[in-house]
C-alpha cells in the first residue's frame, strides 16, 4: 500500500462520498461559467485538505453530512483562492496545466473565483454550526491578509524569519488548522480537543509551505523553475538563514538591495540559492521541519482509533517526505 492509500485507508468510503458530493458543485446553466469550472474541476489536486479534515472527524466521532459541507465549503475556499492568486501573479500554469486565467482570460477567472467563493458559502450554511461558519469566514481573512503580509514585506524589505512564519501562517497554514479544527467541529469533539487539532493542523501547514519553499532551491518536475519564488521577491527560510549568517560580500549587497524594496538581478539571485545551499540556509530549513513535526505529534490524542492515528503521522509524513 502506497502513503497515499495509507492516509485515505481509513476515510475509503468516506472519501468517495465525499468526492460525490464536491463534484456536484461543478455544474451551471450557463455554458461559459460551465466550461471554467469544467476546467477547474479536472486540475483538481490530490485534495489534502480534505482528506486531513475527514480523517479528524473520524477520529474524534463519526463523519457526517456537517463533515461533508464544511470539507466542501473548505476546499471550495481554497479553489476559488488560488484561481484569483494566478491573476495577481499572472500565472499561466497551475499544477503543471494551463491556468484558468491562461485558457480564457483575467475577468473569467476572477468571475468564477467568485462564484465558488459564494458556493463555499452556501456549503457553510448546509452545515447550520455557527462555529463552522464563523472559522470559514476568519479563514477568509487569513488567506487575504496573508497575502496582503507578504506584498508588504516585499514592498518595504521586511524580511526576517518571523515575518516569513506569520506570511505562511496566513496563506497556507490557516486553511490546515481550520480543516483540523473544524473537522473536530464537525464530530462533537471538545473544545480541547478541537483546539490540539487545531494546533497540529498549523504545525503541519507550517511543515508543507517550509518544504514547498526548498524546492525552488533545485531543478525538478514542480511545477516551477528554480529561482521563481525569488523574482517574485519571495524571500523563503533558507535564503533568509544565509542572510543573515553568510559573510560573503555579495550578501551585503543583496540585503542592502532588499531593503530598498528592490528586484535582485538573476547573477544576484543565483548567488543566494547556492550561498543557502553550500552555508546550511537548506539544511536548516529540514531541521525546522523536523523541529515542527515532533511538536505536531505531540498534540495526537492518545485515545483515537489507532487506524486513524497512523494515517495522520503518514500525513504528516508524506508532507515532510514529497518530492513535488
Amino acid at each position: 500500500m502506497d502513503i497515499l492509500s495509507a492516509i485515505q485507508h481509513p476515510i475509503k468510503q468516506e472519501f468517495t462520498a465525499f468526492k460525490e458530493y464536491f463534484n456536484a458543485q461543478f455544474s451551471s446553466d450557463i455554458p461559459l461559467l460551465n466550461s471554467a469550472m469544467d476546467s477547474v474541476s479536472g486540475s483538481a489536486g490530490k485534495m489534502m485538505r480534505p482528506i486531513l479534515l475527514l480523517l479528524v472527524a473520524k477520529s474524534c466521532g463519526v463523519v457526517s453530512a456537517v463533515t461533508h459541507a464544511a470539507a466542501t465549503s473548505l476546499e471550495l475556499l481554497h479553489t476559488a483562492s488560488l484561481l484569483h492568486d494566478d491573476v495577481v501573479d499572472e500565472s499561466p500554469i497551475r499544477r503543471n496545466r494551463p491556468s484558468l486565467n491562461a485558457l480564457f482570460n483575467n475577468r473569467v477567472a476572477i468571475l468564477t473565483g467568485d462564484y465558488l467563493f459564494s458556493l463555499a458559502l452556501n456549503n457553510a450554511s448546509k452545515t447550520k454550526n455557527i462555529e463552522v461558519i464563523e472559522q470559514l469566514s476568519l479563514l477568509g481573512c487569513a488567506l487575504s491578509s496573508g497575502e496582503m503580509m507578504q506584498l508588504q514585506a516585499q514592498k518595504t524589505g521586511e524580511f526576517s524569519e518571523e515575518t516569513y512564519l506569520n506570511i505562511i501562517k496566513g496563506k497556507t497554514a490557516s486553511l490546515f488548522a481550520s480543516c483540523a479544527y473544524i473537522g473536530a467541529l464537525s464530530a462533537g469533539a471538545s473544545e480541547q480537543q478541537a483546539m490540539d487539532f487545531r494546533h497540529f493542523g498549523e504545525l503541519l501547514g507550517i511543515c508543507f509551505q517550509i518544504k514547498d519553499d526548498i524546492f525552488d532551491y533545485y531543478e525538478g518536475d514542480i511545477g516551477k523553475p528554480t529561482g521563481s519564488d525569488m523574482r517574485e521577491g519571495k524571500i523563503t527560510l533558507p535564503a533568509l538563514y544565509a542572510l543573515r549568517t553568510s559573510t560573503a560580500p555579495v550578501v551585503a549587497v543583496i540585503k542592502e538591495k532588499l531593503a530598498a524594496g528592490k528586484e535582485l538581478d538573476e547573477k544576484e539571485i543565483e548567488s543566494l540559492i547556492e550561498l543557502s545551499k553550500s552555508e546550511g540556509g537548506v539544511q536548516y530549513a529540514l531541521d525546522k521541519i523536523e523541529q515542527l513535526r515532533a511538536e505536531a505529534l505531540s498534540l495526537l490524542p492518545s485515545d483515537i482509533p489507532l487506524d486513524c492515528h497512523d494515517a495522520l503521522v503518514a500525513y504528516l509524513n508524506y508532507v515532510i517526505s514529497r518530492d513535488k
